[in-house]
């Protein structure tokens, strides 16, 4: 699959490919897309594998069009839209590998709901601390 157009609309990264296909990713996965201008979104290159913003050091695979989750939902969407929470120590607090975290967020993994309740409890628990903290 190849994408041969894209455009932008409602914080969301479209594409047509070769085969007639709309596709779209949301914008939350990609943050320098997010806040770039028109102007800096206007100016990629569509390669082989992908689509690159040199000016934004961003890059998106065609392959992640086609991920199971375009929009993120759960904790993925919990932790793009809330950047101040630290990914890493909340998976530390929890003995989870850093990385397996960041697969949920990034889309790439799905946690099981028992594991996903299990995150939001940490970060309930986080900020319950936060609101007792004494200054």
């Amino acid at each position: 699959m190849v994408l041969t157009k894209i455009w932008f609309a409602d914080n969301r990264i479209y594409g047509e490919t070769d085969d007639g296909r709309t596709l779209f990713q949301s914008l939350l996965y990609y943050k320098r897309l997010l806040n770039a201008t028109d102007e800096q979104r206007n100016n990629y290159r569509i390669s082989r594998m992908g689509i690159h913003w040199e000016e934004l050091d961003e890059d998106v695979s065609f392959e992640s069009f086609e991920y199971d989750n375009p929009e993120p939902v759960g904790i993925a969407k919990f932790f793009l839209t809330h950047p101040e929470i630290n990914v890493s120590a909340i998976a530390r607090r929890l003995g989870l590998q850093q990385s397996l975290l960041a697969s949920y967020i990034n889309g790439t993994k799905k946690p099981s709901k028992e594991r996903e309740e299990l995150i939001m409890a940490e970060v309930r628990a986080l900020g319950a601390e936060l609101l007792q903290a004494e200054c």
